[in-house]
């Protein structure tokens, strides 16, 4: 196994433990092992192979005989009893916002309750409103949670579908009879959200592709077949597609399911005016067939410059093909994390290293400021702390830099969780809601934060969280604006769950001569691996690398930092 599948299954097993109110030491051993294997990445099987688990902090021979269990066979025994013992379905009622362990336990003990369904008949008969703990408040709102979580069953993030689509293609290409194939549709294009993979694949022998694709390992069900498609239920919940079609005909194939419908119709338009007819598997001029190779050739015989499919969007800003869009490697250094100071899971050092040994030049540290007090938030001797630490491991890292921040909540009235000598001596500061959001607009509070002299960042604008819940009420207009006024830079916050700013506001943004910044907002190190989809996301909105603050080199975005201040 991975360590990110183990580190899965050590996270159940103690999500689990708690649900069943186990030893509270036992659970904070497991919250201590999945730390650790997350920091490990894949030198976990190194450390597996030589013995040496019992070596590193806080995993005992028990835990490194578990852990050794997982990685060897895929299975820890302690689960299964778990997953016996605790209906399984409390893990669906984690879900709903509003409920945490303590909550869901009482669910199950109180009222027998273990499903999402159980629980949703119980609240409209009213049952919450005498359990310790909750009321008609809480119970509206996990009714509202319910329903988005229903509108959403079958969708998975970006990423979940991306890596599904890969094992799709990987098992797809093992068959010597296909040529080649791709993912198309809206996971083609980025969307954040994906309810089915989509994938064309070229072979001179369909009914063959068709029953190999039938075959595959995680299929739930076959939903319909014909000659040279199939579409089938995979055991993740969502659905998957396969075309297959001969040479000549996949570019064409590709390109139209691709879409979207806006984009293909415009495209249509602009074959017309040249003269040429579009069918579903090519092009025609003049009664002839255009011979194709690939998209590009498609492009080419209208006369239009190619378009990635990113930006195949109806809100896709303006495209220059003599500009190119922003890539991974323009990434300089990482902003928006968080370490042990706070509620992150590996060290101030470890982080720091972690982004130096992934090559980029700097980071900004970030930890919860004092009010989020759920969160580990730093006192300000706490921050304190954390400023001359950072001043040591900047002597001691050579050739990288560690910037003093912190995401500070914004509070009620707009204002910042510290006192200005206190921010002063920080390098900069990113300002994020965090609580207090339900029911009010929040763009005056914003906005108010946004026009403090000390905010450099607005963090995840909206608050939403993708699937789960929706964004808070926000004019991201007046937001834009007050970021071009104040000279504040609005993140793109790459966690998969948020990816906000939405990439739908950040040609508007850019066009305003807002400066974006892609943000992992990683609590361990595997998260900064999530600036990858931050970079698709402002890549659907058109950014290039000047739009961005985070492809600056040290010299230059520590001119950018002091200058924010002096805004």
């Amino acid at each position: 196994m991975t360590s990110a599948e183990v580190s899965h299954s050590l996270y159940r097993a103690r999500l689990l433990m708690d649900l069943a109110g186990e030893n509270p030491f036992k659970v904070k051993a497991y919250t201590t092992a999945i730390k650790v294997v997350e920091s490990l990445g894949e030198k976990l099987a190194d450390y597996v192979a030589d013995g040496r688990l019992t070596g590193l902090p806080g995993i005992g021979k028990g835990m490194a005989e578990k852990i050794t269990t997982l990685v060897k066979t895929g299975e820890l025994p302690e689960l299964a009893d778990l997953e016996k013992k605790v209906p399984v379905g409390l893990l669906e009622l984690m879900k709903v916002d509003g409920l945490g362990v303590k909550k869901v336990r009482v669910l199950w003990k109180e009222l027998g309750i273990t499903t999402p369904g159980e629980l949703e008949y119980a609240c409209n008969e009213n049952r919450l409103l005498e359990l310790p703990g909750f009321g008609k408040r809480s119970q509206d709102k996990i009714l509202h949670s319910l329903a988005q979580l229903a509108r959403h069953a079958g969708w998975k993030l970006l990423p979940e579908a991306l890596k599904e689509s890969s094992l799709i293609l990987e098992y797809l290409l093992e068959d010597e009879n296909i040529t080649r194939a791709e993912v198309s549709g809206s996971l083609r294009r980025n969307v954040e959200t994906i309810n089915t993979i989509p994938v064309i694949a070229q072979s001179e022998f369909p009914g063959s592709v068709i029953t190999r694709f039938l075959d595959y390992a995680n299929k739930a069900g076959v939903i319909k077949k014909t000659d040279s498609t199939a579409l089938i239920k995979l055991s993740s919940g969502l659905t998957a597609s396969l075309t297959v079609t001969r040479e000549n005909e996949y570019p064409m194939t590709l390109f139209r399911t691709t879409g979207s419908e806006l984009s293909m119709n415009r495209f249509t338009y602009s074959a017309e005016q040249a003269g040429i007819t579009v069918t579903e598997t090519g092009l025609l001029k003049g009664g002839e067939t255009i011979l194709l190779k690939d998209e590009e050739d498609i492009y080419s015989a209208v006369g239009l410059p190619y378009k990635p499919p990113e930006l195949r969007e109806k809100e896709s800003g303006p495209f220059d093909p003599d500009k190119p869009l922003l890539k991974k490697d323009d990434i300089a250094g990482i902003f928006h994390c968080h370490t042990t100071y706070s509620d992150g899971g590996a060290t101030l050092e470890e982080m720091a290293k972690a982004c130096r040994d992934l090559g980029y030049s700097y980071l900004g540290v970030t930890d919860h400021s004092r009010s989020a007090y759920y969160a580990g938030g730093l006192s300000i001797d706490a921050l304190a702390l954390q400023s001359d630490e950072i001043d040591r491991l900047n002597e001691e890292l050579t050739g990288f830099t560690i910037f003093k921040g912190v995401e500070s909540d914004i509070l009620p009235d707009g204002s910042l969780d510290y006192p200005e000598p206190v921010l002063d001596k920080l390098d900069f500061v990113i300002a994020s809601v965090h609580a207090g959001f339900q029911g009010g607009d929040m763009t005056p509070r914003i906005v108010t934060a946004m026009e403090n002299r000390y905010t450099t960042m607005l963090g995840h604008p909206t608050g939403r969280l993708l699937l789960t819940r929706e964004g808070y009420k926000v004019d991201m207009e007046a937001i834009i604006e007050a970021g071009a006024a104040n000279g504040v830079v609005i993140e793109l916050n790459c966690n998969p769950h948020r990816l906000d700013i939405d990439w739908r506001h950040i040609s508007r943004a850019i066009k305003a001569g807002v400066k974006i910044s892609i943000n992992p907002d990683a609590h361990r190190i595997a998260g900064l691996a999530h600036v990858s989809h931050g970079v698709m996301m402002a890549r659907k909105g058109g950014a290039l690398p000047e739009n961005v603050v985070n492809t600056m080199g040290v010299e230059e975005v520590t001119r950018f930092l002091k200058e924010s201040k002096e805004v």
